[in-house]
């Protein structure tokens, strides 16, 4: 089989491995897609050479079908659709103890501290499957982890039906977010500069902003009546973004911390303390937050044709990469048995 590994100096190799048979309490997905994250491209730059262990399979963004089983699994049979929630824990550390096993201490991220799903096979421990309806296409269940995230900073927020969610930042997660949101009942809004996610928010029936044109600070007086939006979500990674975040927010309002900020960023405490405002980091996800990941994407309100921009197969993996980079596309899929010859 082919499997996509970085192998480092901001190298990706296509090689045949030979699959893992399935140990006890395993089972072995035969991958059908794979998506490109963000974390695949921070990876590719070198920013986490200090944590994954080369040559590394990348890939978690993924959906499939289960080819076969170890010993002792039990609910799970060969030919069931599933995707996987990436998150291994270690079940005794303070965040595992208290019922945050998914913000782990020693946490195991699959396809990043241990190989990935850019491979045509991929050997996991069955309690990280997730089901899959029949009804849902294994090409628009690869969008599950990301959703799952979306979904996550959704409930992280307490949003509510009728609240005024203002998403900072409109790439592959900020859309996903504003879809999450809407699915709860919010009016949303993406800011977001670049023009084509602009349209591409537009087509997907969001009303947008763009910050370069626009004052922000008047027109979220008007979309709330003086209020300020009752939640922000920022998801566009720059200090710029969390201040325009905190800005919007009516007093009491929430702020979600979606992006992952690199160098610790600035923020605006006094604008915090005057109208008691709630800074709220969402990191990750629950298995609640994947079921409803999967429940929005068959119900069609992740509108995923329109996400997904591209499927390459495995052996072009380095131009989707060079796609995504580009950031022409939104999201890029993998097609993890197109070119490894069993087609």
């Amino acid at each position: 089989m082919l499997a996509a590994t970085y192998v480092g100096d901001r190298k990706l190799t296509v090689v045949e491995r030979e699959p893992r048979s399935p140990g006890e309490g395993e089972v072995v997905i035969d991958v059908a897609y794979t998506g490109i994250c963000g974390t695949d491209l921070h990876i590719l730059h070198g920013a986490m050479d200090q944590r994954v262990t080369m040559p590394a399979v990348l890939g978690h963004e993924m959906a499939g079908t289960i080819a076969s089983v170890g010993e002792g699994v039990e609910g799970w049979s060969i030919g069931d659709h599933v995707t996987v929630m990436p998150l291994a824990s270690c079940g005794h550390c303070p965040a595992c103890l208290s019922g945050n096993s998914h913000i782990c201490h020693n946490l195991n991220f699959l396809g990043i501290d241990s190989p990935g799903s850019m491979q045509a096979s991929w050997t996991v421990p069955d309690k990280v499957l997730v089901p899959l309806p029949a009804s849902l296409s294994l090409e628009h269940a690869a969008l599950a982890e990301p959703t799952a995230v979306a979904v996550h900073d959704v409930r992280r927020a307490d949003l509510r039906e009728g609240e005024r969610a203002f998403v900072v930042g409109g790439g592959p997660i900020g859309l996903l977010v504003a879809c999450a949101a809407r699915a709860r009942g919010a009016d949303v809004v993406v800011v977001e500069l670049a023009e084509p996610r602009r349209t591409l928010a537009e087509q997907i029936g969001l009303r947008t902003l763009d910050p370069a044109s626009a004052d922000v600070e008047a027109f979220v007086s008007e979309w709330t009546e003086g209020a300020g939006a009752d939640v922000s979500f920022e998801v566009s990674g720059a200090p710029a973004g969390i201040e325009t975040a905190i800005q919007a927010l009516a007093v009491r309002g929430r702020m979600v911390v979606v992006a992952i900020h690199s160098t610790p960023p600035p923020v605006n405490l006094f604008r915090l303390f005057w109208r008691e405002l709630t800074i709220i980091g969402a990191r990750v996800y629950e298995r609640e937050d994947f079921q409803e990941a999967v429940r929005l994407l068959e119900q069609g309100a992740i509108p995923a044709d329109l996400l997904i921009s591209r499927v390459e197969p495995i052996d072009e993996v380095a131009a989707a990469f060079a796609e995504l980079e580009s950031g022409r596309a939104m999201k890029v899929l993998i097609d993890c048995h197109s070119g490894d010859g069993d087609d």
